[in-house]
């Protein structure tokens, strides 16, 4: 039985079906992968970081962009949607449409049930090759909880969080202050389950 060869992709031929589409989709190797929707819950999160981001960053050089924005790996080769992109300075494009930006300092994801084991290993990985970024901060959308990684010298990476409502997290690279109040504002999160008491 004989398998019928997939037809790979150019870049160039992904970027302008995906500008034609009505859905969004990652691109790797010469394939497209459909991106998944978002809850409520998830819409929630990620829009009070861009508020927050966005009121903080106004005056200055950096530029705040939702999860619209493609991003280009140069490194590996992926395109892909961050909830949450950060710019500073003059943002690089892949061509002069500027919806695929090269240079990104700050990427944020929120972390859903399907994506976390993909957002925190594979996608991570091929995040960490952008030369241009700083830190990469990962968003719970279950529970307060906001990582930060911050890329340190020689290939490393400090983690800090913060897992209470009271707390806040700062993005050093930006100098800006999340409080976690502000990230899961009008966020209901489930109340946990009771173990039995052993009779």
């Amino acid at each position: 039985m004989s398998s019928v060869p997939v037809t790979k992709l150019s870049p160039e031929e992904y970027l302008r079906r995906e500008r034609l589409a009505e859905f969004k989709s990652e691109f790797y190797r010469g394939e497209t992968f459909a991106t998944t929707g978002a809850s409520r819950r998830h819409n929630l999160v990620a829009g009070n970081i861009y508020a927050a981001v966005h009121t903080q960053l106004r005056d200055g050089d950096c530029e705040a962009y939702g999860s619209d924005m493609r991003v280009h790996i140069a490194a590996t080769g992926l395109y892909t949607y961050p909830d949450i992109t950060i710019a500073c300075g003059q943002p690089k494009f892949v061509d002069g449409v500027l919806d695929t930006l090269l240079n990104p300092k700050v990427l944020f994801e929120v972390l859903s049930d399907s994506t976390e084991k993909y957002d925190r290993g594979v996608k991570s990985g091929h995040y960490r090759q952008i030369e241009s970024l700083q830190e990469y901060v990962l968003v719970s959308q279950n529970e307060p909880r906001v990582e930060v990684y911050e890329r340190r010298d020689a290939g490393t990476w400090l983690l800090k969080e913060a897992t209470k409502l009271g707390e806040s997290i700062t993005i050093e690279s930006l100098g800006v202050t999340l409080p976690l109040e502000e990230v899961y504002r009008r966020v209901t999160f489930a109340e946990p389950a009771n173990d039995p008491t052993p009779q």
